[in-house]
């Protein structure tokens, strides 16, 4: 009979992470947001204890800050303490915002059922099932705030050298039906916070990488049987953190793929949507169509509450009303006050005036002329780019990356805005 274990794999809870940018905003909201991480963490140790697993692996970045206060502290250790009644261990592991010597041994010692693998030196320990060992446990976690360049974090994590270390606690063969590791890094996809190659860690033995750090869920090679993830932190923190967030529920089978599947745990989703408006005759139109399309995202994030940024777009006679700013912030605190689990962080107009193009090209006036030249532009746009690096260097400015990556939607952007100046008769 092949033998099989599962596993929360959590990363990134970021305790304490403070919320910037919406006091100014909501009072009530960014109060809603101080206690969402909080949260996120209870739902990872609700859905251990519901689903009975073996153990939880917690791949760094537990705390936000190398000082945490007291009650982050409490919160945590309650929370591996509900684990500990259900016979269930965790490992850990710490990372570059919450380092190995940072943490304040002072506050409590870990519970029993908690095991934190060290941060100057490779760690090993064995989880046992009915007194055999199943799993060999191996990783390391950050020392300082920063990792030595040339020193990769891996070194020492294998199967071989976890069988070497625990020699006088395995069985006589010395065969444990698995391996798991666990690490804060970077991999190839931050090449700063201690990276490290894809290949080396599939050439370590294990059968399954447990890492923290990069905030959204990923896996080598697939997620049809992956063998490095990340589970992605468990609630954003602000807009750059949008879409659901949570932890991964991984299964191991002897002779079988590897599977995880992601639970959700952040009551509060960020989210970035774009609204199409071309088909609303009036104000009202716009509003409900806004809400409409918030009950379709919120119930694809799975949250139960959600802040959005929202850009009303398409071609619209409404464009001169949307284009006012006071029009638009009428707009928002309707929204706001329509539903109150969800707040609308901004909202902007990227709404256009129709616009027959076909009709103005066959004018053979200015606007023929511009859409001739804005056409030969996006055929080049090397020389594009280069024309927006130049204009910055003359401000010395430094040219946004962002900005050679979006060059067609800018094209278009300065295309349909000259456009609209022509069309309303340069009133502005």
């Amino acid at each position: 009979m092949s033998e099989r274990i599962t596993f929360i794999h959590a990363a990134d809870l970021h305790l304490g992470a403070p919320f910037r940018g919406l006091r100014a905003l909501s009072d009530a909201w960014a109060d809603r947001l101080l206690s969402a991480i909080a949260e996120a963490y209870d739902r990872v140790i609700d859905a251990a204890l519901a689903r009975e697993v073996d153990f939880v692996v917690i791949a760094g970045d537990i705390f936000d800050s190398a000082r945490p206060s007291y009650g982050d502290y409490l919160h945590f250790f309650k929370g591996l303490e509900r684990l500990g009644a259900a016979g269930i261990p965790a490992y850990l592991v710490t990372g570059n915002h919450d380092p190995y010597t940072t943490w304040q041994h002072d506050f409590f010692s870990l519970p029993p059922n908690a095991v934190m693998l060290p941060g100057d030196r490779p760690g090993y320990e064995i989880f046992e099932r009915d007194g055999r060992p199943l799993c060999l446990i191996a990783g390391r976690g950050y020392y300082n705030q920063t990792w030595p360049a040339d020193e990769c974090i891996a070194d020492g994590v294998t199967r071989a050298d976890a069988v070497s270390a625990l020699e006088g606690k395995l069985p006589e063969a010395g065969e444990v039906p698995f391996a798991v590791g666990v690490l804060h890094a970077g991999l190839h996809l931050d090449p700063v916070k201690a990276p490290v190659d894809p290949e080396t860690l599939m050439r370590a033995g294990m059968d399954y990488w447990a890492l923290g750090h990069i905030h959204q869920k990923y896996a080598h090679p697939s997620f049809d049987d992956p063998r490095i993830a990340f589970s992605g932190c468990i609630q954003g923190r602000d807009i750059k953190e949008t879409g659901e967030r949570g932890v991964l529920h991984v299964t191991l089978r002897e002779g079988a793929p590897n599977e995880a599947e992601f639970i959700p745990t952040a009551s509060v989703v960020w989210q970035r949507m774009r609204v199409d408006v071309s088909d609303c005759s009036n104000l009202p139109d716009v509003t409900d169509k806004i809400m409409r399309e918030l009950f379709h995202e919120n119930g694809k994030a799975r949250c139960e509450e959600m802040v959005v940024r929202i850009a009303l777009e398409g071609a619209t006679s409404l464009h001169p009303l949307l284009e006012q700013p006071d029009v638009l912030c009428e707009l928002r605190k309707h929204v706001n006050d329509a539903y109150s689990e969800f707040f609308c962080d901004a909202l902007v107009d990227a709404t256009v005036l129709p616009c027959d193009k076909e009709a103005l090209r066959a004018e053979g006036l200015f606007p023929s002329v511009l859409l001739q030249v804005a056409e030969a532009q996006r055929r080049n746009p090397d020389d594009a780019v280069a024309y927006l690096q130049d204009e910055f260097l003359r401000k010395n400015v430094k040219l946004p990356s962002s900005c050679t990556r979006m060059i067609d939607e800018l094209s278009d952007d300065a295309e349909n805005l000259v456009l609209d100046l022509l069309l309303q008769g340069n009133e502005r």
